[in-house]
């Protein structure tokens, strides 16, 4: 196991105040002295924006007062272990006063150019979470763009599993086999399978039921008739596999432009950010706390984004007979 504490950022050596992070604690465990919730941002598929969503999110719940601590399972690419380095580096080159999660990295070599059996990396990642979660409010797991045993794993140890997927059939594909025109389901699919046995494993377990969000990405502005029937779909599966989904990100440059510098949409206003805030931005922000405000379980200040299926919103096992 490859396990690379994030440490605080050392000041700017010729900086007048030295720059320290804001502090990341609010109640560690999570309030009454429990162990903190465990999220876990995991989709077979590359390509959907789960260390981008992660990295805001971790950023979001920092700024709102709760102490995160983050793991990348990803031990090929490590994406969000690099736009935690990259955050790291901007801090103390810039001499600016970031939050920054306590990040682990699992599964990596040292040159980061390998990966462990993930199989075999199962007992030290437990062990992981079990020691984070008891001084953290949040613990964020960015799982890898493929399937793999510590990957599968990582569902049945969730509080929330968050599902990015394109905003398109192709990506819907993952949850279930749709077909015809109009569009109808016609079965479940893999990724669905896996998460109805990590529900199961987690029941036998006796953990409590995974709340399963699924977040609508790369948002086209037009209102075109293949984005109505992504949604008309993803309202249908909602209720009958249990999740609940939300309009998640747009397809903005600024997401691809941000990782670079480790920045996030929400630090934009931080003095020395160097980006400009403009009306995209803000737009983005909301995105931002919409999703924070899912995983808070409290009212979004915009909830027009957000859409419940009966099965996850009454707190039933779906069944993934019928589909």
């Amino acid at each position: 196991m490859n396990d690379l504490p994030t440490d605080p950022p050392s000041p700017k050596p010729d900086a007048a105040t030295p720059a320290r992070p804001y502090p990341n604690a609010a109640r560690p465990g999570g309030a009454g002295g429990n162990a903190g919730r465990i999220v876990v941002l995991g989709n077979e598929k590359g390509g959907t924006g789960k260390s981008t969503a992660a990295m805001h999110l971790i950023v979001a719940l920092l700024r709102d007062g709760r102490s995160v601590a983050s793991i990348d399972l990803d031990g090929h690419q490590g994406t969000l272990t690099r736009y935690v380095e990259n955050r790291r580096s901007f801090t103390e080159s810039e001499g600016l006063r970031l939050h920054m999660p306590d990040h682990r990295r699992i599964g990596g070599d040292d040159a980061g150019r390998g990966a462990a059996d993930p199989a075999a990396l199962q007992p030290d990642t437990d062990a992981l979470i079990d020691r984070l979660a008891a001084t953290h409010d949040y613990v964020v797991l960015d799982c890898p763009g493929t399937d793999n045993a510590l990957a599968r794993h990582a569902i049945s140890r969730a509080d929330i599993l968050i599902t990015p997927i394109n905003d398109s059939f192709i990506d819907l594909d993952l949850l279930a086999r749709v077909g015809g025109m109009p569009p109808r389901v016609l079965g479940p699919s893999v990724y669905s399978q896996t998460v109805w046995e990590g529900r199961q494993r987690r029941a036998m377990g006796g953990g409590r039921p995974i709340d399963w969000i699924v977040l609508r990405n790369r948002l086209s502005p037009l209102d075109s008739r293949n984005k109505k029937r992504v949604g008309a779909t993803l309202e249908e599966l909602a209720g009958r596999i249990g999740f609940r989904w939300l309009d998640g990100f747009h397809e903005r440059v600024i997401f691809r432009q941000l990782f670079l510098q480790g920045l996030t949409v929400l630090d934009l206003r931080e003095d020395g950010a160097g980006v400009p805030l403009n009306m995209s931005h803000v737009a983005a922000r909301q995105e931002i706390r919409r999703l924070t405000d899912a995983v808070l379980g409290r009212q979004a200040g915009d909830d027009a984004g957000a859409h419940a299926g009966t099965g996850a919103s009454e707190g039933a096992a779906p069944a993934l007979a019928g589909l």
